[in-house]
């Protein structure tokens, strides 16, 4: 059975750090390509990181770029998302998801439909 758990959400004050996890079982996702998507309330799941599965390439939401870091860990079947400089908006769930596609456009990861497997979200808070 394939599953994504993602850990390492909280509460944090503005400017504050957090590093998320996303430890993947059932199978290996090397190949994969490797996102994080956040939903926060009354709004629609967004993207906000991925790193492919072939050449390592990793994109980014304007709205996080240069605060956030998304790295993987092959032999744990690990992605991460480093978050510094949070902000009050970036309060949300924020889900792993796993993509089987290979894609030379970053841009086909940015919707959630390209997406085989979903982890359930942590939550993510951010003080002002």
């Amino acid at each position: 059975q394939v599953q994504l758990v993602e850990s390492g959400g909280g509460l944090v004050q503005a400017g504050g750090s957090l590093r998320l996890s996303c430890a993947a079982s059932g199978r290996t996702f090397i190949g994969y390509a490797m996102g994080w998507f956040r939903q926060a309330p009354g709004k629609e799941r967004e993207f906000v990181s991925v790193f492919t599965g072939t050449g390592g390439t990793t994109y980014y939401a304007d709205s996080v770029k240069g605060r956030f870091t998304i790295s993987r860990d092959n032999a744990k079947n690990t992605v991460y998302l480093q978050m510094n400089r949070l902000k009050p908006e970036d309060t949300a769930v924020y889900y792993c998801a796993a993509s089987r596609r290979t894609y030379y456009s970053g841009s086909y990861y940015y919707s959630i439909g390209e997406y085989d497997y979903w982890g359930l979200g942590t939550q993510v808070t951010v003080s002002s």
